[in-house]
């Protein structure tokens, strides 16, 4: 994991706590600033309220930061004054927001190797302090995040302690809790983002198997290429036939202490390690990027790693159909005529349409384990980005109740869902002379006409389908570990 500090709790005072950097913050339009800044600015005779908001005109808006040197008259070396935008706007995400932005503007500074923190939210923005300290934790870990495993010259972390300091008691206790559940979130988010940031040449189907058998406390099965032909995922085994490397089916099992689980939930996760497109070529541009096809099935990987920790009182299948669809002389070709588990004939249309065909097999699988629902995360159409661009995944599914949950976990995790519809139409693009169905149909509407092939696999469960396309990757930024933070959600719900 490519974070280089740690957070905690500590009780104390901040202005008698020593450090490099103290952060406080100041809500849009203080004047005179209260409690813990409150506290800071009278320790620093007024220097807060007299120059930096009367004669500098730091006005507080939403991300927003002032260095001040506190030349000896507190414990802290410097004071970094955060702006957390207006009261009435303000929200636990986004605490989480500011909290990556301020270790980032750390990250900059000069001797900040021991940072000291107030316990945003818990005061005037009224928030439990566990919660305001798990956003906090969030944003801290995952914001200080880098991935320079393959730099020469790694990045300076200069920050190496990052303390929330609060003098209450009963904060200090509510706080050490929240800083606990935050780093388990933020864990699962960096362990995605790191697999799914990592070379491809290094996350094969092969290894992501091996990182899954790593993994203490759950149950685990590997599938190799004879077990998956005889299980019949004849579409899952087709894309994965013009690569050297050979695919796996990983299949994680979590059960749950409670006598009777509260629900049996599989989750699939889209594990196309590299996507050239196939036989249907993709061009050089939009290839660059593909080692990202995997992020789906890091998330499940780094929720599947933290769930014990989790404790959520349901049973939890993390499932993978892990290969590469590459061009190679046994690649499967437009023309072909493939086999679902389930039996469905399927024409292949075009290879590069090949994430539906392994999550087809997946979710048929999935099904036959008697599951009451079924969650799939995928990064599965570029029509998906072209419809909800790069700040919101699109969801779809049989049953709404579900969806409406899941949309409101993501809201909660700060992860924006919007749902599309299956309507009957869409079945229409799908149809085929010589098979059940093709694997593509129209351009228009391709997000959705892909959620309906899906369907077509899915028998007698709560079932919900989650394009992360968009979200999963983005330029000049990497992996988002996407998923994650609506997944451990609805879990523990």
């Amino acid at each position: 994991m490519a974070v280089k500090f740690d957070i905690g709790v500590a009780k104390g005072m901040l202005e008698e706590t020593p450090a490099n950097v103290l952060i406080i913050n100041l809500f849009e339009g203080v004047k005179i600033p209260a409690g813990a800044t409150g506290a800071i600015d009278i320790a620093l005779d007024g220097m807060i309220s007299k120059f930096v908001i009367g004669k500098e005109g730091f006005d507080g808006k939403f991300g927003s930061t002032y260095v001040l040197q506190t030349n000896g008259k507190i414990a802290a070396e410097k004071v970094l004054i955060v702006g957390l935008g207006k009261n009435k706007d303000f929200t636990l995400n986004r605490l989480r927001e500011i909290s990556e932005k301020v270790i980032k503007k750390c990250l900059k500074m000069h001797n900040a190797k021991k940072v000291i923190s107030v316990l945003h939210g818990a005061g005037i923005g009224g928030f439990d302090p566990e919660q305001a300290a798990k956003m906090i934790a969030e944003g801290t870990l995952i914001g200080g995040y880098t991935f320079d495993k393959y730099k020469s010259e790694k990045q300076n972390t200069k920050v190496q302690d990052f303390i929330i300091v609060d003098m209450s008691e009963d904060n200090y206790k509510k706080a050490k809790t929240g800083v606990k559940k935050g780093k388990i979130v933020a864990n699962a988010v960096n362990f995605a983002k790191d697999l799914a940031n990592e070379q491809p040449a290094f996350t094969t189907p092969s290894k992501l198997a091996e990182i899954a058998q790593g993994m203490k406390d759950i149950d685990v099965r590997i599938y190799e290429k004879e077990d998956i032909e005889k299980m019949g995922m004849g579409a899952f085994l087709a894309v994965a036939k013009g690569s050297a490397q050979p695919p796996k089916f990983i299949h994680m099992k979590y059960v749950p202490s409670v006598k009777t689980p509260q629900k049996k939930i599989a989750i699939i996760g889209k594990g196309i390690c590299f996507d050239s497109g196939g036989l249907d070529l993709k061009p050089p541009s939009s290839m660059l990027n593909m080692k990202d096809d995997m992020s789906a099935a890091a998330a499940v990987l780094g929720l599947m790693s933290v769930i014990r920790d989790l404790k959520p009182g349901c049973e939890v299948h993390g499932l993978i159909a892990a290969c590469e669809n590459m061009p190679g002389s046994a690649a499967y070709k437009p023309g072909d005529i493939l086999t679902a588990k389930n039996g469905m004939t399927i024409e292949v249309d075009n290879t590069d349409a090949e994430g539906r065909l392994t999550l087809a097999d997946a979710l048929c699988y999935a099904c036959e384990l008697e599951v009451d629902e079924v969650i799939d995360l995928a990064t599965l159409t570029g029509a998906c980005v072209v419809a909800l661009g790069n700040a919101v995944s699109g969801i779809m599914g049989n049953n709404q109740t579900m969806i409406d949950k899941l949309i409101k976990c993501g809201a909660a995790g700060g992860e924006k869902l919007w749902q599309l519809p299956l309507f009957e139409e869409y079945k229409e693009s799908l149809k085929s002379d010589i098979a059940d169905m093709k694997n593509t149909g129209s351009r228009m509407g391709g997000a959705q006409i892909a959620g309906v092939f899906l369907e077509n696999f899915v028998k007698k469960v709560r079932w919900a389908h989650i394009d992360i396309a968009g979200t999963a990757f983005i330029e000049k930024k990497g992996a988002t570990g996407a998923g994650v933070r609506t997944l451990i959600n609805y879990l523990i719900s």
